[in-house]
């Protein structure tokens, strides 16, 4: 694929397991979500992580920042209606990894046990 092409440059933004879970979890808040919170809802981020993968949701305007002028600053998130059409599509990819997770792994153990050609 051709580094121009739309789903490659789409991909290489949002392709990655941060991204999906910070949009999934924006999605299930009814309101903005402070960083402190959604590093808790989402396990194994680190802080440095969540706030690299905010700025560039930020950037590509998938989300939302709102800073509160507070000491410390209180900095909340919240998804934008574009942010919000693409948790659909990676809801569906959830729904197919769930599905075929138990397969593809499967298929691993039986390539890892082949013998070498």
């Amino acid at each position: 694929m051709d580094p121009r092409c739309p789903t490659r440059q789409l991909l290489d933004r949002i392709g990655t397991k941060w991204t999906s879970m910070a949009v999934k979890v924006l999605a299930e808040a009814p309101d903005e979500l402070r960083f402190a919170e959604l590093q808790r809802r989402i396990p194994g981020i680190s802080q440095k992580m969540l706030s690299t993968t905010l700025q560039s949701l930020v950037r590509d305007g998938l989300v939302t920042r709102r800073v509160e002028p507070t000491v410390p600053p209180a900095v909340h998130y919240r998804l934008t209606d574009l942010g919000l059409s693409l948790e659909s599509p990676l809801a569906a990819l959830r729904v197919w990894a769930e599905t075929h997770m138990t397969e593809i792994d499967r298929n691993n153990r039986l390539a890892d046990e082949a013998p070498a050609r």
